[in-house]
């Protein structure tokens, strides 16, 4: 016998145990945005590598180590989707959605080649807002207190927020080379990764995560103290108004994102109860990546969080799966056959009803150990008895009720009051 095929390191199965969760974040999510006014976009898994290279950064973990990209047979480029901001924005450009201001929303799952680990995952599924073509902090303010809302509906607390702001490209070079200057001062203090980045991207640095460094890159200069008097007034009035929604926030100067496509507003969701894996939503404004991507200027801000972070915050708190209202026993070879035309016919009368029939055979007895297992409240049991009275045996499963006999219309009766109708 072959040795089975085992999956590949860093992408999961989600098991029907699991499941239930994730649809009920998603569903929460769902209706969330149906209530603020955004639409969902569904966009493709495999992109032209160039989309990524050119909004992400091709000085960037992501496009250097982290993408699968191939050639497919007509020699062109292709990469997995490692986010969809960038895909989102292509399918705006498209289609021709940027005559007028839009909400998005997307889900979905990602690809990174990186060292799984938990929380990190190299297949891992996001959630995520874009707003495109609105210029002014109220969009800003609106998306982070729509993720606060999300929390609440999911009954997640603990969540810290922090913001920043970056700047505008203009603003941002001149405190880059303020950056350069302080980091090259302080040269021996920097890891090989900062001192690569150095050259390239000095901002990435304040983002290390290497205990070593931190020392240092609390004395560099703070990006709030050198923002352009436009992106200062947009960074207050975003502030005006999560205090005025009272919700409570840390500005962080070191907050400066991954992407290079990132520009005034960033911001982070933090929590402390997933080790090192502490952001489990990100975003910011991405106001010149439209451009650089071959269309007009528009202004721009999205927000995407990790399903499975979430989805482990939240599991205790997710309702329970639903169990069927009935499980159909048959017993007999006729009643076997007889069984489905019956369930079908029942589903039908009865919108919404969760009807399981027991399949495979067996005893009695293993078929009502398996009703009862399944959670339902009623057992079905078809036999041959019933099939020529014209009945179903009707036994109560959560309760010390009588088993009854009931007819068709009997029973469509009680089936419509055990599903809710």
């Amino acid at each position: 016998m072959s040795a089975a095929i085992q999956p590949i390191r860093g992408m999961n199965d989600v098991l029907p145990d699991q499941t239930p969760v994730w649809q009920w974040v998603e569903g929460v999510a769902r209706a969330l945005f149906d209530e603020y006014g955004y639409g969902e976009l569904r966009v493709p898994i495999v992109e032209r590598t160039e989309l990524f290279a050119r909004s992400i950064g091709e000085v960037t973990d992501i496009v250097e180590k982290e993408m699968y990209t191939f050639t497919d047979r007509n020699g062109d480029s292709l990469s997995l989707r490692p986010e969809a901001t960038a895909s989102c924005v292509r399918a705006a450009i498209s289609n021709g959605l940027l005559r007028q201001p839009h909400r998005l929303w997307y889900a979905g799952p990602m690809f990174r080649y990186e060292r799984p680990q938990k929380g990190r995952y190299r297949q891992f599924h996001q959630i995520g807002a874009e707003a495109l073509g609105f210029d002014g902090p109220d969009v800003d303010a609106e998306l982070i207190l729509l993720s606060r809302r999300l929390w609440a509906r999911l009954g997640l607390e603990g969540l810290r927020l922090e913001i920043n702001s970056l700047g505008t490209p203009e603003s941002r070079r001149a405190y880059r080379e303020l950056l350069v200057e302080y980091f090259t001062d302080h040269g021996s203090a920097l890891d090989e990764d900062s001192r690569r980045r150095l050259g390239h991207n000095p901002m990435r640095i304040l983002d290390s995560k290497n205990p070593q460094m931190q020392a240092v890159i609390a004395g560099a200069p703070a990006i709030t103290d050198h923002l352009d008097a436009e992106s200062a007034e947009h960074f207050a009035g975003l502030r005006a108004r999560l205090d005025g929604a009272g919700l409570a926030y840390r500005v962080n100067p070191r907050l400066v994102r991954g992407l290079d496509y990132y520009s005034r507003t960033v911001f982070e969701w933090l929590t402390d109860r997933l080790g090192a894996q502490a952001a489990v939503c990100s975003g910011g404004r991405y106001d010149g990546l439209i451009e650089q991507l071959g269309a007009s200027p528009t202004p721009a801000i999205g927000w995407a969080l990790g399903m499975e972070r979430l989805v482990e915050l939240v599991a205790e708190a997710a309702p329970p799966a639903p169990a069927p209202h009935v499980y159909l026993v048959p017993l007999g070879s006729l009643a076997e056959a007889a069984a489905m035309p019956l369930a079908e016919s029942l589903r039908d009368a009865v919108a919404g009803l969760r009807l399981t029939v027991h399949c495979g055979g067996g005893s009695m007895k293993s078929g009502m150990k398996k009703a009862d297992r399944s959670g339902a409240q009623f057992a079905l049991i078809l036999g041959e008895d019933e099939l020529a009275a014209g009945t179903v045996a009707v036994k109560p499963l959560r309760s010390q009720e009588a088993q009854v006999a009931l007819g068709r219309d009997a029973l469509v009766e009680l089936l419509q009051r055990v599903s809710g109708q």
